[in-house]
């Protein structure tokens, strides 16, 4: 009979939850038993205990990046000229840089939007990971022009959609910010996304030069639209980027909204109301001078959260573990994050919920 062994860390996910004082017990195969660790080494008195690490549980998620950005280099500074760095970047996207990418990339739980057909088909022959990658559309644009981005668009997800596989990477959709599409165009993203049932991640509320022009038509955002001579008469004013979400439908679409750092307590509600999952990209928000969400209310009011890296664009890594890390150092207890990266990635992602039990092959459990 195979030796048992007690294992646990500074941190074990036990019941849907980070604890300190749990563990599980294994043949080397597989996952016998879970439970508080003196429970554990009272039931198998003979089983010498292992420390594993500082986790021990599910495997974590990175619920939010751009693997096709590549591998940097990382850009700090404020907002509006990162957009300009992407732009000045787009030549260089593409499979070969998301495979780059992908290679330095820990998690095997990711949410990744892709701005190439060919990332998208990589990502369906190759499958460098579980999770979702997401089509990624913009456009600021007349309706004639709207009418042809949807009907790409429907055509591409017909193709795509054929070549889902059980287990495989799901396709989903990425209308890319409330800013960067018409609110036409952003209508009809949503209803793509509605009719073929595939998950919708959007940025939103990510810096305050959005909240200021979507409230007063203020702020570097305004600013940078201006610049590149973009129309500013797209949008309402007077509501927040979630309020004209809202306004849209398209929370109703229950859709994974990234960053949501700069929301009042109003926009909270409505996303509580709508049941999104709020991604937050915290070394990316600090980089790019957007600051962190206010997560205790998003927990006060109910709102599930989840981690990720963003791109090598914005952060210097695609490993969440260092968002863990960035956010303990900021306060936020292991028992906050690590639950974010685990439970939240797999919510966010449309998987099945974090579990650590028995019956479970021992490859399915991470430790670090």
């Amino acid at each position: 009979m195979p030796e048992l062994e007690i294992w646990t860390a500074s941190w074990v996910w036990l019941d849907g939850a980070v604890r300190a004082d749990a563990g599980l017990v294994t043949d080397g195969r597989r996952v016998l038993a879970t439970g508080r660790l003196d429970e554990l080494r009272e039931r198998f008195p003979a089983a010498p205990t292992r420390v594993k690490g500082r986790y021990l549980g599910p495997p974590l998620a990175n619920a939010h990046t751009h693997l096709d950005l590549g591998l940097g280099p990382t850009f700090t500074g404020p907002f509006p000229d990162f957009v300009r760095y992407v732009i000045g970047r787009a030549e260089r996207r593409g499979r070969e840089a998301a495979a780059r990418a992908a290679a330095q990339a820990p998690q095997r739980l990711v949410g990744d939007i892709a701005a190439r057909e060919e990332v998208v088909d990589w990502w369906l022959a190759e499958a460098p990971a579980a999770g979702v990658v997401y089509w990624e559309v913009l456009g600021l644009v007349p309706p004639e022009r709207e009418a042809e981005i949807l009907r790409a668009t429907r055509e591409r997800l017909e193709r795509w959609k054929r070549r889902e596989r059980p287990g495989g990477p799901r396709v989903g959709l990425s209308p890319h910010a409330p800013y960067s599409l018409t609110p036409g165009l952003m209508r009809g993203v949503v209803a793509l996304a509605r009719e073929f049932e595939v998950p919708l991640q959007i940025h939103a509320a990510e810096s305050p030069g959005e909240r200021d022009y979507f409230l007063r038509r203020e702020g570097d955002l305004a600013a940078f639209f201006r610049a590149q001579g973009w129309p500013l008469d797209l949008h309402p004013t007077g509501l927040s980027p979630i309020a004209y979400l809202a306004e849209l439908g398209v929370l109703e679409a229950r859709p994974t909204l990234v960053h949501g750092v700069q929301v009042d307590e109003a926009d909270v509600r409505l996303l509580a109301e709508s049941g999104a999952v709020v991604v937050s990209c915290p070394r990316s928000n600090l980089g790019l001078e957007a600051g962190l969400p206010p997560f205790d209310l998003y927990l006060q009011h109910g709102v599930p959260l989840a981690l990720g890296t963003d791109s090598r664009a914005s952060a210097p890594s695609l490993d969440v573990r260092d968002e863990v890390a960035l956010l303990e150092r900021r306060g936020q207890p292991p028992e906050r994050t690590l639950a974010w990266a685990a439970a939240g990635g797999r919510a966010a992602l449309g998987l099945a919920p974090a579990v650590l039990q028995p019956g479970m092959e021992l490859e399915q459990v991470e430790f670090w």
